[in-house]
């Protein structure tokens, strides 16, 4: 068997199927860019899902790819077993190769076969086979491959029927098994069963697109998707008895042991901890490098937990700083060589780590002091179990690890309701299922047709319908080429019909890369008429699949019909408006690498008529100084008049001139560069949308908000052209009618403004006086109603009280007013009533204990309480007996004072 390293294997499989004539494809991004219902991608046909489907064409028939993928949730989640067994993983490669409509078993088979047992020479004596129950077409196959029937082996749906999720392209399967064992003991029965025969590799015979009822729907054109784990096979041809021994991981585990100057021993006692960190230090380099970055909701929350749960492994080995940017650099020298982004992203990668590690320091901090006062409260009650649901509110909230809950509880002589915290972890997963795992993609079947019917009939082209934004035009003569009502196709529709018009060609925008689609309206008026025949207006554009854009609008007038005359005519001053904010949008990320730093990146935007959003990466609050200065610099790159160029490129080319591109986009081959102050080096950036001719038809560019949307990302928002003039001129309005109102003129605002909150500081500070004296006076008053129990100052009163807090000084000061003594006071707030004690501490010594008082009287107005010796509180439900509580104290004194 040849001996390669994970890099050479990656290598070798892409030139061997390149060599049998397929195009190698670039892995796509984790995040799914086709599919709503994938949280992050898992296998490496996702980029290909709308092909299998026949929604999508590619210039190939053929593919190959090493796909990056990720298993942490939904059907297929390793994150539990990550660590522990020797080949889970979160992040891991797929090898695979493809056919869309060209070859299918037999050549699929003929492939596998060849690869693993005649280039890579695999013992055969080690290799099984599986096929589906019913097919006998892939058994005869392997049969004629030269594989013996006897380690041929047929299973059900559970280990021989594939689907990407719930809902997709799926079929049967043949899988490959390597036995690692002895040759002497291996046998047909341990296939699918005992740990030693380890799935190497999948060849999954798409047929199907399995609808969210179950229905199996034939595929157009039947394929082949193939899945062959690089991490595993690595594990084979290294001779390992696990992947993590293997040169994909073991560089990284080496920099874990150097960083913690540890040795072999120390590495082995805490082998699995190790080991999680460098499955987790891929992850989480391979999601920031694809534009995820932490946060609580979707692909971000999945990056934090990772990413904490490596910290926390990390601080149980011996690390008491951050550590874990220097182990993604492991990655990305162990990687990088291959995937090229992650070194040009190397500086981000690492900062948005350290940010987060630094983040999750701050968060136990604070999980610690509120686990702390948890179990005061707790041990007050006389409750010796943290209950699950709190247990887990700290790790939800605070990401406070459940171990270190469980570690900390017990030292404290407190154990974990770990039951309640599972179910309450399950009720969160199946809420994000709900929200995120479980959408159902919709069905574009219908679309699909429509395109493959349009183009057969010649209405539209190969590449389909053509999008002609880049033109200058506004307005454009073509012809309705379809009509679609309720997702149906229709010859026409009538005067207040939703429909969907597709044209050959259109002017209309759609949304992408933040930029909203066009508005417009599309109408047919002969030269002979006065008025439209027919008309619709549109209010949203959209690319149902490559290929094929539909104008989604409104009949308002007549009856439109297929093949009738169009003119199309989109809404040129929203587009104006749109244009103005999308060269704005570059024009501010220029300004804020500027001001703030390369290490900003844009994370998100929207580009609308009204305004421009943009988010960005930042680690702090921009202040009022910074923007000033970002707003003037975006002033004088609109001032200066840049013309605004275009051009197509090459990816390549593009980023070796220093075009920027956005973190977790995906590029093809050809790539559009807009840029303007070329030459000063002002901006030059990879984008679709569409612009101005020069930065001076912007107008004016205002900020108008800048806040926090996400852990690390900063968001600002932007209106220029005539919403800035409206802007203006709307403060310019208020700061009149302000000055009007302080009879001052604009230019002495700020100073009569300024008079009028010293005035107010002093009416305040007059009130506050008043208050207090007021109740000083009260004070008194309650002072008096004090009485002795054997010499003991006692007073059980109610007061007016805003909150909890308020009751507690007010106990506090009746306290020391009256010297020994046991004060309770009892209030009312929002319609329930509170009880507080407070005891001195010679009378403790004597046997009066407020937590045991508050308790004796709680009952009394229908709630409980507790605390310590010297403080304690309570409340209840019942209102109207809160006089009876406070009327109990004294004789409980007397009952209890030794």
């Amino acid at each position: 068997m040849k001996r390669l390293t994970t890099n050479q294997i990656r290598q070798d499989y892409l030139d061997y199927f390149h060599e049998h004539g397929h195009a190698i494809v670039d892995s796509g991004n984790l995040v799914p860019d086709n599919d709503p219902t994938l949280l992050l991608v898992n296998a490496g046909m996702v980029q290909f899902k709308d092909v299998f489907l026949g929604v999508e064409q590619r210039p190939y028939k053929r593919a190959v790819t090493s796909q990056k993928c990720m298993r942490v949730s939904g059907k297929h989640n390793d994150l539990d077993n990550v660590g522990p067994s020797p080949r889970h993983h979160t992040f891991f490669e797929m090898l695979g190769n493809f056919s869309f409509g060209d070859y299918f078993k037999r050549e699929a088979i003929q492939f596998a076969w060849d690869l693993l047992v005649n280039r890579w020479e695999l013992p055969i004596e080690r290799l099984w086979f599986t096929v589906f129950e019913n097919d006998d077409e892939s058994e005869q196959l392997w049969i004629e491959a030269g594989v013996a029937p006897e380690r041929i082996l047929r299973f059900g749906k559970k280990d021989n029927w594939w689907t990407m999720g719930d809902t997709g392209p799926c079929g049967p399967n043949t899988e490959i098994h390597y036995y690692w064992g002895d040759l002497a003991t291996q046998h047909a029965g341990g296939v699918n069963h005992d740990d030693e025969y380890l799935e190497i590799w999948n060849l999954v015979f798409m047929q199907f697109d399995q609808k969210a009822d179950g229905q199996l729907v034939p595929l157009p054109a039947p394929g082949v998707d193939t899945g062959l784990g690089l991490e595993r096979l690595a594990s084979i041809m290294q001779g390992k008895d696990n992947n993590y021994d293997t040169d994909a991981f073991s560089p990284i585990m080496d920099r874990i042991q150097q960083l913690l100057r540890q040795d072999a021993a120390h590495r082995r006692q805490h082998l699995y901890r190790y080991r999680a960190i460098a499955d987790h230090a891929r992850a989480m380099t391979f999601l920031i490098g694809d534009g995820v970055l932490p946060g609580n909701e979707g692909r971000s929350y999945v990056l934090r937990m990772i990413l904490r749960r490596a910290a926390r492994f990390g601080k149980l080995i011996g690390f008491e700083k951050p550590f874990l940017a220097d182990v993604a650099a492991a990655v990305i020298e162990q990687m990088g060589d291959h995937y090229t982004d992650l070194r040009a992203k190397q500086g981000f990668i690492q900062q948005a780590i350290t940010d987060e590690e630094e983040r999750f320091q701050r968060t136990l901090t604070a999980g610690l002091s509120i686990l702390d006062e948890l179990m005061q409260q707790l041990r007050a009650e006389g409750i010796s179990v943290i209950p699950g649901d709190r247990a887990f509110h700290l790790w939800d909230t605070y990401g406070f690890p459940l171990d270190l809950t469980r570690d900390v509880a017990g030292e404290q002589g407190f154990t974990v309701d770990e039951t309640g915290f599972n179910i309450a972890l399950a009720e969160q997963k199946e809420r994000s299922r709900a929200t995120v795992q479980e959408k159902v993609a919709p069905d574009v079947s219908v679309y699909g047709a429509l395109l493959t019917d349009l183009q057969r009939e010649g209405v539209l082209g190969p590449e389909g319908v053509q999008h002609r934004i880049y033109e200058n035009l506004a307005e454009i003569d073509t012809v309705v080429a379809a009509i679609l009502a309720d997702g149906v196709r229709v010859q026409e529709a009538h005067a207040g019909a939703e429909v969907e018009i597709v044209l050959p060609e259109t002017p209309f925008y759609v949304e992408s890369g933040g930029q909203v689609s066009d508005t417009g309206e599309i109408y047919y008026f002969p030269d002979d008429m006065d008025t439209p025949v027919w008309s619709v207006e549109v209010t949203d554009t959209r690319r149902r699949i490559p290929g094929l854009i539909v104008h989604i609008g409104e009949v308002t007038a007549g009856t439109v019909c297929v093949d009738d005359p169009a003119f199309a005519i989109i809404d040129t001053e929203r587009r104006w408006d749109i244009m103005r904010n999308h060269t704005a949008t570059h024009i501010l990320h220029a300004a804020l690498r500027e001001r703030l730093g390369d290490h900003v990146h844009q994370a998100g935007s929207l580009v609308a008529p009204g305004r421009l959003r943009f988010d960005f990466t930042h680690p702090q609050q921009v202040s009022k100084e910074e923007l000033a200065d970002i707003e003037r610099r975006s002033n004088a790159i609109v001032l200066a008049n840049y013309a605004v160029k275009t051009r197509w490129t090459s990816y390549a080319r593009a980023v070796e001139e220093g075009a920027m591109a956005l973190f977790g986009e995906k590029y093809g081959d050809e790539v559009r560069v807009v840029s303007f102050g070329e030459e000063e080096g002002v901006s030059m950036e990879l984008c679709g949308g569409t612009h101005v001719d020069s930065t001076a038809e912007i107008g004016n560019f205002r900020i108008i908000s800048e806040g926090g949307v996400a852990a690390g990302i900063r968001r600002v928002e932007v209106v220029t052209g005539r919403a800035a003039e409206d802007l203006i001129e709307r403060r310019l309005a208020a700061v009149a009618g302000a000055a009007e109102l302080l009879h001052a003129s604009p230019d002495e605002l700020v100073a009569a403004v300024e008079q009028l909150q010293a005035q107010n500081q002093s009416l305040q500070r007059e009130l506050a006086q008043a208050k207090q004296q007021s109740a000083l006076r009260q004070t008194q008053n309650l002072l008096d109603q004090a009485v002795r129990v054997n010499g003991v100052a006692v007073l059980a009163v109610q007061i007016d009280a805003d909150d909890a807090d308020a009751m507690r000084r007010m106990t506090d000061w009746l306290r020391d007013k009256l010297g020994s003594s046991v004060v309770v006071v009892g209030a009312v707030i929002g319609e329930r009533p509170q009880l507080v004690a407070a005891v001195t501490n010679d009378l403790t010594a004597r046997g009066v204990h407020a937590g045991n008082l508050v308790k004796s009287i709680a009952p009394l107005i229908g709630g409980r309480g507790g605390g310590a010796p010297h403080m304690a509180q309570a409340g209840g439900k019942d209102a109207a007996s809160l006089l009876d509580a406070l009327h109990r104290v004294p004789a409980w004194v007397e009952e209890n004072l030794r």
